[in-house]
């Protein structure tokens, strides 16, 4: 196994000749591992588009169900894979972890082939694909550890943003792919569905199995190019202290209208564009959205290393709130068909700021901490060794409550459309929550005043 003996980022020296190279040769694998994981945790948003026509019988509540339990599963497992890295050492953890992607890839690449398969069986593997989206957290909290504060921010972007970029890739590559008999006859029959009166021929298992070679590969980089860094061991204990910080709570809830909204619209927005506009096809256009959050997550992380987090978390959720009463404006109603360019523009709008926001809030979490820590402390440097261990699991958990989000925002919008028709009264929601976010954020961490302003 490899393990750094002597770790230390804050050392400029160090830094300079040594530490960078190390730190960035792990965050590299690491982008590659949690950009697969989040193919794998939304598999599902281009998937269940397909399932009807190739004979599967479920209602547009159950298909939105399909869409949103990865979220669930994944939100519930980030809570424990937040602690798991001062156990098993980043090395370690993320090759294990990557590997357990393999499990849904093939069940999907297997159940889809029959339109006989029980429902059960598909909401089954709907939480195994909360695997990729809890390895998030441990991915998160590892490559915190690697880089210095000053640089924390950026390392957490390019990390968090380009593995998000793994929902982006997932929804271009399965519908170019499942229209391909690439794996022959390992990859089973096609299906055949009927399009304008003509009969077409996909493949909806590559959807699962398209995935399996790049997964092998990336666990075998982790294994044996990432490093696990000693002296990380700590109890749980020790770690638990974070439910007892105030901020833990405050940031979670700011994250949750970030993250939580770039992952919930990106399982939602392919469904939610066929039920209000039949007329399009979701899959040729899903893919743009999730790209300019990923996108927006690394210029989000680099931003606050230049100036103050809290005001770009500010000015994004602001945005969003446009966004959203965009949508709301040009989805069809009281007989009107609606503006599809009108709604598709004001969801890029919601995507590229709350993948901004993401990058914000999660820099905003080490500053705060440290802030808080110097506040309570004459200490300096037990000032900034907790901070330092205490962030790394905050990053982590944070990760977890926002992942949330992406199950309430498919199935607010099924719930609503099931209730009223329309999926106005869960963006009214939503705006209401985002002001929420607007004025936390403002009170403890952008206000003049704020102990902990950043």
């Amino acid at each position: 196994m490899r393990t750094l003996d002597h770790w230390q980022p804050e050392n400029s020296e160090f830094w300079a000749t040594k530490g960078r190279q190390i730190a960035r040769r792990n965050l590299w694998i690491s982008v590659f591992a949690l950009m697969l994981a989040f193919a794998i945790w939304q598999v599902w948003s281009v998937t269940v588009v397909k399932l009807p026509s190739i004979g599967f019988r479920y209602s547009a509540n159950q298909l939105f169900w399909l869409a949103a339990i990865p979220a669930l599963s994944g939100a519930t497992l980030r809570i424990f894979y937040s602690f798991v890295i001062p156990f098993f050492g980043g090395q370690r953890w993320t090759a294990f972890s990557t590997a357990t992607l393999l499990i849904p890839a093939i069940g999907i690449g297997i159940a889809v082939q029959n339109p006989q398969t029980p429902y059960s069986t598909m909401l089954i593997l709907a939480l195994l694909c909360g695997f990729g989206g809890a390895n998030f957290s441990s991915s998160m909290s590892n490559i915190s550890y690697f880089f210095p504060k000053k640089e924390k921010g950026g390392a957490l972007g390019i990390n968090g943003g380009l593995g998000n970029l793994g929902v982006s890739v997932v929804q271009l590559v399965i519908p170019l792919i499942i229209t391909v008999g690439v794996f022959g006859v390992l990859g089973g029959k096609p299906q055949v569905i009927m399009q304008n009166g003509i009969e077409t021929k996909i493949w909806l298992q590559n959807a699962g199995y398209i995935w399996v070679p790049f997964i092998l590969l990336s666990t075998l980089l982790a294994f044996f190019g990432m490093d696990n860094i000693a002296g990380q061991n700590r109890s749980i204990k020790s770690q638990l202290v974070i439910f007892k910080r105030p901020h833990t709570w405050l940031l979670c809830w700011v994250y949750i209208g970030a993250f939580g909204s770039f992952i919930g619209f990106s399982a939602a927005f392919p469904l939610l564009t066929s039920q209000s506009f039949p007329a399009i096809d979701p899959i040729k256009l899903a893919f743009i959205g999730p790209f300019l959050g990923a996108i927006g997550r690394v210029i989000g992380g680099m931003l606050s290393d230049k100036i103050r987090p809290s005001f770009v978390t500010a000015f994004s959720y602001i945005m969003m709130i446009i966004g959203v009463i965009g949508v709301i404006l040009f989805l069809p109603k009281n007989g009107s068909a609606g503006s599809f360019i009108g709604f598709f523009i004001s969801f890029l709008f919601l995507f590229a700021f709350s993948g901004i926001a993401s990058g914000s809030v999660f820099a905003q979490a080490p500053r705060v901490f440290m802030q808080s820590h110097q506040y309570k402390t004459k200490d300096p440097a037990l000032a900034e060794q907790k901070a330092i261990q205490e962030s790394a699991t905050v990053v982590g958990f944070m990760g977890a409550v926002g992942a949330f989000g992406g199950f309430f925002i498919p199935k607010s919008f099924g719930s609503s459309i099931a209730a009223t028709g329309s999926a106005e009264l869960a963006l009214i929601i939503f705006i209401i929550f985002y002001l929420s976010c607007l004025l936390l954020n403002y009170g403890f961490y952008t206000r003049r005043k704020a102990i902990t302003k950043c």
